[in-house]
């Protein structure tokens, strides 16, 4: 045989033999990328048959199988985290509405609380206007311009001052001294001839009357009230009480 057919035979045994190889190994390649794309619980490959694996993983792979499977398991864990966003974002929602609803009746409460404060400080200024004027009334009080009002007047300031004496010691000595006339002066006593003479209901001089004389009521002597509580005020810092004086004094 020529020694050039032996040269092409054996090119040709090389080159068919080359070709088997590189199917193998591009089969195993296969087999190793479709393995390392499917999921991690992925049924074990069975030893024993690497051939027929490496032929289906061809075979999937050829036909776009585990390309699809994988693109549908990314579809469903992106389905899946969706799905998670919404529920979160449902779930803020409610928490954000339950957080206003709360906020609302709280201030509500506050409201509430506030009118109702409100309200009862109008009663009570409407109940301190009531009683006020009833007051004002009590203070209001009248007396006849005659000795017995003089006396019941001079009795319920002297009341209000401490000053004691009663109506009946009161009228006594007025009756003596100046037999109930206000405008009453002795002019020939001491007092006259010292050139102070007594003066009023009560006889008083101007200057015990000055010393004595009780706030609130008039500065003149001659002003029944204002007599009998200036000298009721000297009689009960002599001698206790007007009631203890039964002659000049």
């Amino acid at each position: 045989m020529p020694k050039n057919f032996l040269n092409r035979s054996h090119s040709r045994a090389l080159t068919k033999q080359h070709k088997i190889a590189v199917a193998g190994v591009a089969a195993l390649g296969t087999a190793a990328v479709a393995l390392s794309a499917a999921p991690s619980n992925a049924d074990t490959v069975t030893t024993g048959a690497p051939a027929a694996t490496a032929q289906v993983a061809t075979a999937q792979v050829a036909s776009g199988t585990v390309l699809h499977n994988v693109k549908g398991t990314i579809t469903d864990q992106l389905a899946a985290d969706i799905v998670k966003v919404d529920t979160f974002a449902a779930q803020k929602k409610a928490a954000d509405a339950a957080a206003a609803k709360k906020a609302a009746a709280k201030a509500a409460a506050d409201a509430a609380v506030k009118k109702a404060a409100q309200q009862r400080a109008v009663k009570a200024a409407v109940s301190r206007a009531v009683v006020r004027p009833q007051m004002q009334t009590v203070a209001a009080k009248t007396y006849s311009n005659n000795l017995d009002g003089w006396i019941r007047q001079a009795l319920d300031i002297m009341k209000s001052k401490n000053i004691p004496g009663s109506y009946s010691g009161l009228h006594r000595n007025i009756m003596r001294e100046s037999s109930g006339n206000p405008l009453a002066i002795n002019n020939w006593d001491i007092n006259a001839i010292n050139g102070i003479p007594s003066k009023g209901l009560l006889q008083v001089i101007p200057p015990t009357f000055q010393a004595y004389h009780v706030a609130g009521t008039s500065w003149n002597i001659y002003d029944p009230v204002a007599n009998i509580t200036a000298a009721a005020n000297y009689a009960a810092h002599r001698y206790g009480s007007i009631d203890n004086v039964n002659s000049a004094y």
